[in-house]
């Protein structure tokens, strides 16, 4: 039932599992049929994850920190996030966004329009760097 909604890792099938009281033992043997018969698959979940938490636009940061607290293993996390980087311009998703946010705190004092913005930029994943470079552009643009 919980592979019926969505794609899990094998560490959140592990802890639910866990909670429901099932022995260690149970617990290995379901997620080896489960591999062998490519249900449980941490390279596919992580692909789907990235690529749902992309077109929310969410940064690459957060979402690898998501999928490391998921459990996926470093080296399938990383391979996953490379695959996307090909083709993905984080900059103007941020500019995309700070616009977006910036116009609906237009009544607001500009400093802590631009302050507000920048920590939600921060909150959903995006580089510091990035963000700062892309904030003081649109903010000598705007004021």
């Amino acid at each position: 039932m919980l592979l019926k909604y969505r794609l899990r890792s094998e560490k959140e099938l592990y802890q639910r599992l866990k909670r429901k009281n099932f022995s260690a033992e149970e617990i290995g043997k379901v997620i080896d049929f489960l591999k062998e018969k490519k249900f449980l698959d941490d390279e596919v979940f992580a692909r789907a994850w990235i690529n749902s938490r992309l077109s929310r636009s969410f940064g690459l940061n957060r979402i690898s920190l998501e999928l490391r607290l998921k459990g996926v293993a470093k080296e399938t996390l990383e391979a996953g996030i490379a695959e996307v980087k090909k083709g993905y311009c984080e900059k103007t998703v941020i500019e995309e966004l700070a616009r977006n946010k910036l116009a609906k705190l237009k009544d607001i004092d500009p400093l802590k329009a631009r302050n507000r913005t920048y920590a939600y930029l921060i909150r959903r994943g995006f580089s510091i760097d990035k963000v700062t470079d892309t904030l003081n552009k649109i903010c000598r643009q705007i004021y």
